[in-house]
């Protein structure tokens, strides 16, 4: 049986996972990167955020070690993923290449 989260991965729209924890200085910063991400390009990505304190089985499926960690997925299946923060445009232009 799949889980909602894989339910939410089986589409084919490219969809951002921010694996993030509240108390990560990085991940504050990454957070209005996203946001800015999403308002650049719409309906082409769907961005979610995953907090490893509160997702812990689902950051060990996805052997997160790290936050943040970002983890771009296309049909369910994992294309791209960074550990660390990365300016708006590089985002950008990581997610054009796998549109």
């Amino acid at each position: 049986m799949k889980s909602s989260f894989d339910n939410i991965l089986d589409t084919n729209k490219i969809i951002l996972v921010d694996f993030f924890a509240g108390w990560c200085g990085p991940c504050k910063l990454l957070a209005p990167i996203l946001k800015e991400v999403k308002k650049d390009l719409t309906d082409s990505i769907k961005i979610i955020k995953i907090d490893v304190d509160k997702n812990q089985t689902l950051a060990a499926k996805y052997q997160v070690r790290g936050v943040p960690t970002m983890i771009l997925f296309k049909n369910g299946n994992q294309i791209w993923r960074q550990s660390g923060v990365l300016q708006k445009n590089d985002i950008i232009s990581i997610v054009k290449q796998h549109l």
